[in-house]
């Protein structure tokens, strides 16, 4: 008789991948092990093979769940609330999350193409829910070769509270996210 699943499936896999998110983040998906990976968890790495056949699905779940939430994050944004509430939303999905984000950024493009893909469209339906939110702000920017850029440089605002803030120095992600609002604002309504 097959074995059912246990009742904290879910919490024992989301433990794993917030683990060997923070060691493939330090240590570099490339260079790291699953017996890191198990180790860094407190688990066996009998354990993490239990939840994930191949280090590349364990990335992949990672990822997977972390566009997964930005995006039903910024989904939860009403579009009255305007660009503001937005960032805010992005900032506070970001907020514990530095070794998902660093994967994002460093290690989506090592998976096989069949794993890339709905990776990459979540990361597009992020970007284009922060082209609406810029295009209702200006709309002037629409169906323009600035869009994007303008699109993209929003997001390079928002990473850079991932880079460099340093916690309990300057501003905190609320007060963020209203500096980098009102940058955005005051610098596309002239484009």
């Amino acid at each position: 008789m097959p074995r059912g699943i246990a009742r904290d499936h879910d919490q024992k896999r989301a433990a794993i991948r917030k683990g060997a998110a923070a060691y493939f983040a330090t240590h570099g998906f490339d260079r790291a092990s699953m017996t890191g990976a198990a180790r860094q968890c407190g688990v066996s790495k009998a354990l993490i093979y239990h939840y994930y056949d191949s280090k590349e699905a364990l990335l992949f779940d990672i990822l997977d769940a972390h566009l997964t939430e930005l995006v039903e994050a910024a989904r939860t944004v009403k579009v009255e609330d305007g660009l503001g509430a937005l960032v805010c939303s992005i900032l506070e999905t970001y907020e514990d999350a530095d070794a998902e984000h660093k994967l994002q950024l460093d290690a989506l493009s090592i998976l096989p193409e069949d794993q890339q893909k709905p990776l990459i469209a979540l990361q597009r339906e992020l970007v284009d829910m922060m082209s609406d939110a810029l295009v209702r702000e200006a709309p002037a920017l629409a169906g323009t070769d600035k869009l994007r850029p303008v699109t993209m440089s929003v997001f390079g605002i928002l990473n850079w509270f991932y880079m460099w803030h340093r916690p309990g120095r300057g501003l905190d992600r609320k007060a963020y996210a209203r500096l980098a609002t009102d940058m955005v604002l005051n610098g596309i309504t002239r484009l």
